[in-house]
């Protein structure tokens, strides 16, 4: 459904965000990175669902991710054990301080299903170093197509971040569902800068 111009209401409980997706058609070069960069790559098949919850909490509590929080065991469990579905861990002195997912799923593309780093990392080069290896892992299949979304949620650097490593805005849409904290998904305390406006 196309919105007409102006303003609309959101029902209290609720948050709304403009999704931007973004394509990269073709593999791009790798962008400048840290030289003395202290991360590995760490790939992780069939991931412990406790881990995973952990590591996708700390690096996206604070831009609301929640939609793989709401999944049930067996939904989650269907998702990243899947052939299609790459988990990579960014590591740091043996601790897990960032999240890769590649999504393979859909023939001839791959769709940058998470992304991203700790607060403890971000600023660190970190997200750059991680997003080479994404386009370099994802480009290593035959595909046609690399996408992303993002939000106005998330980050305010991450859409300047994916325009700058090669990606293609070429779509918004608005989305509106209910706010994880108030559900309990998250802390209350979770995303300070987005007001809980309860129902």
């Amino acid at each position: 459904m196309l919105l007409p111009p102006g303003y609309h209401d959101v029902p209290a409980g609720a948050m709304a965000t403009v999704v931007t997706y973004l394509t990269m058609p073709a593999p791009v070069p790798a962008r400048p990175e840290r030289a003395d960069a202290p991360w590995t790559l760490r790939p992780v098949v069939r991931p412990d669902l406790d881990w995973y919850r952990d590591l996708y909490r700390r690096v996206g509590a604070d831009w609301l991710w929640s939609s793989r929080l709401t999944l049930t065991d067996g939904a989650l469990s269907a998702i990243l054990g899947d052939a299609g579905v790459l988990v990579h861990a960014l590591s740091v002195d043996g601790r897990d301080e960032g999240l890769l997912e590649l999504d393979f799923r859909v023939p001839g593309a791959c769709e940058l299903a998470f992304f991203g780093v700790t607060p403890a990392l971000v600023g660190s080069g970190a997200g750059r170093w991680l997003m080479n290896r994404a386009i370099a892992l994802a480009w290593a299949r035959p595909i046609q197509r690399f996408w992303v979304h993002t939000c106005t949620l998330d980050a305010p650097a991450a859409l300047p971040f994916y325009m700058r490593s090669g990606f293609l805005p070429v779509e918004r849409k608005v989305e509106i569902y209910p706010d994880p904290r108030l559900a309990g998904v998250l802390p209350r305390h979770a995303a300070p800068i987005v007001p809980v406006i309860a129902p």
